[in-house]
């Protein structure tokens, strides 16, 4: 199972209604939670790095600083709603 955290920057108030949005993507995935982060980016990334979590869960893509390094973008088509669902599905290379 793998092990999540909520992260919600500490801008971000009420933080409740954004809590609640991640848990329930959390309870869909069957993710072991570990917590709600509101530190700064580079510290939940950090805890990315050292293995200390597999996913970091997130209530709106605009929470994410423009500027991280390493960045990950999803191309949308043209057109499409900018609000629109941004899930990936994930497909093993195996």
């Amino acid at each position: 199972m793998e092990i999540a955290v909520i992260w919600i920057p500490a801008h971000i108030e009420p933080s409740a209604p954004a809590v609640a949005r991640c848990l329930s993507h959390l309870r869909r995935h069957s993710y072991r939670f570990a917590g709600v982060m509101r530190a700064p980016w580079e510290t939940v990334e950090q805890t990315m790095i050292d293995g200390e979590v597999d996913v970091v869960v997130i209530a709106d893509f605009a929470h994410l600083p423009p500027d991280r390094s390493p960045r990950i973008e999803l191309a949308s088509s043209p057109g499409s709603d900018a609000g629109e669902d941004r899930t990936v599905s994930y497909t093993p290379l195996d």
